[in-house]
């Protein structure tokens, strides 16, 4: 396995479709989807159905709320993700091991249980992986830790401080340990040599399987749009090695925190309480830490997506301690500054994807159209109002967008339409030409149709899911990113079906 960053040669694609889901609600018989079977299965779906993208959510470890967007690390891998299946091949686990699996309902992912039981067989594969006679996996482990040095120390060290102190965040830690010294670090890494390791393996574990599953997708001419929230979590290992990267005290609390203003999804904004960014400090450093995420980012994927692109030229800073995102105030980003840092490390012409919903302002169009980035189009929104749309596809003014049926952070098409006014339900009916029987393959047709370069919707407009197939509601805490999908699921006819109507548009 080479783990070095390959050189791309990024080009603009002709008209691309494919499927937004996320792995972990792949079946697999192991209580969560994971990089094993079921997503191979699922890339073979995609190419019997004539899709060449496969969308996902951020594939970092998740933290509070089991949110992909509220990670301990802006580049590690998801440890749930990894697939027992593949350890039991290398050798690391035993089928006796597996049995205790709680496999849940099938239906939703339980992270309560599933979270320490694939805590314990990971520690199960390190133990055996220390014992190894396996020459290839050591040489590969070794690869792999030279290429990601940069980022794995301060992760590894981050995540075994955290166990030090039963899982608290780094702002309730003792002084010292907030803000370690470099001789203290080194301490440390003798002090928690082990668990250090632990960590190390735990990201060899899910990149090996990463690259070998984006292997397989790409051969089918399949290519991967990931993607990444612009903001890092407060209880990470980014914010708690880099703080002076951050808008914090000298405590290490922030004095802002990041949120959006009233919008479609929330009256009274969303309070995202992420750390903001101190782009002085960034723009001192030739903005190093964003060039690396972006760079590690695009080793992974084929494309990426950006969440709240709009926060690069203005972004809604909330003071701390605020109960609600009401009170902010909008401060300037670094705008064009950083994309040209970007563009002068990586290349021109980058495969980024701007997500460009909410408050939008000409100055924020600007930045996305000087760097060629396709905006996003949600059709749903398209028939929230009486009154005329830039998400209605006639008036689309370029084919370089991405059109969505609906996000992760939407209603299923099927559930948006059985709970809206019956004004949006006549309009949707007119304007697709439909008894609304089949509402979900109107909304995928209808995107399809589009003159966007890029076409793309989830996997439950696929199927046609109601509301029960949501994957996030923002501003509710619980219950969310734990749909699963059933393996019977995926038929052949289901897979003609959609490449039909697929090829019908060109796509």
């Amino acid at each position: 396995m080479n783990f070095e960053t390959a050189e791309v040669t990024y080009e603009k694609p002709h008209r691309l479709s494919g499927i937004l889901l996320h792995p972990t609600s792949c079946p697999s018989p192991y209580g969560i989807g994971d990089l094993g079977q079921d997503a191979y299965d699922f890339v073979d779906f995609l190419e019997k159905s004539g899709q060449h993208l496969w969308q996902i959510l951020p594939l970092t470890p998740t933290g509070f709320g089991d949110s992909p967007y509220q990670s301990f690390s802006a580049f590690a891998g998801q440890p749930l993700l990894i697939s027992p299946a593949h350890l039991k091949e290398l050798g690391l686990l035993e089928e006796a091991e597996l049995s205790d699996c709680p496999r849940g309902d099938g239906h939703h992912v339980d992270y309560g249980t599933i979270i320490p039981w694939k805590s314990k067989i990971l520690s199960s594969a390190f133990s055996r992986f220390l014992h190894t006679s396996d020459k290839m996996l050591l040489e590969e482990y070794d690869a792999f830790y030279n290429a990601n040095q940069f980022w794995l120390d301060d992760y590894a060290l981050f995540m075994a401080c955290k166990a030090m102190h039963d899982g608290k965040d780094w702002l309730s830690w003792e002084e010292a340990y907030r803000r370690p010294t470099d001789s203290l670090k080194k301490e440390l890494k003798k002090q928690l040599s082990k668990e250090i390791q632990y960590h190390y393996f735990v990201q060899f574990l899910f990149f090996k399987e990463w690259y070998a599953l984006k292997k397989y997708a790409n051969e089918k001419d399949i290519q991967i749009i990931g993607d990444i929230p612009i903001f890092v979590s407060l209880d990470s290992a980014d914010a708690w090695a880099n703080q002076h990267l951050f808008q914090l005290d000298s405590k290490g609390y922030p004095t802002s925190v990041a949120g959006v203003p009233p919008d479609y999804f929330s009256t009274t904004g969303q309070l995202w309480g992420n750390p903001l960014y101190n782009w002085d400090a960034h723009k001192k450093e030739g903005y190093k830490w964003w060039i690396s995420r972006i760079r590690n980012q695009l080793d992974l994927l084929d494309y990426l997506r950006i969440d709240h692109f709009r926060g690069f030229e203005a972004y809604w800073a909330v003071p701390f301690g605020e109960e609600t995102a009401i009170n902010g105030t909008w401060k300037h980003g670094p705008k064009e500054d950083l994309f040209l840092a970007i563009e002068k490390a990586l290349g021109k012409n980058l495969p980024i994807i701007a997500e460009d919903l909410g408050v939008i302002t000409p100055e924020v169009e600007k930045l996305r159209d000087q760097f060629h980035f396709p905006g996003m189009k949600v059709l749903q929104f398209a028939f929230e109002s009486t009154e005329e749309s830039t998400f209605l596809p006639h008036q689309f003014t370029t084919t370089n967008c991405v059109c969505y049926t609906g996000t992760h952070d939407n209603d299923t098409s099927a559930g948006w339409y059985q709970t809206a006014s019956e004004y949006s339900r006549d309009k949707v009916r007119r304007y697709m030409n439909t008894d609304a029987s089949s509402i979900h393959f109107d909304f995928i047709r209808t995107c399809l149709g589009s003159i966007a370069a890029y076409a793309v919707f989830p996997l439950q407009d696929v199927l046609g899911v109601g509301k029960e197939g949501r994957m996030n509601c923002p501003g509710v805490a619980d219950g969310n990113w734990a749909w699963r999908y059933q393996k019977e699921a995926l038929s052949d006819s289901l897979a003609e079906a959609l490449c039909s109507v697929t090829r019908l548009y060109g796509r």
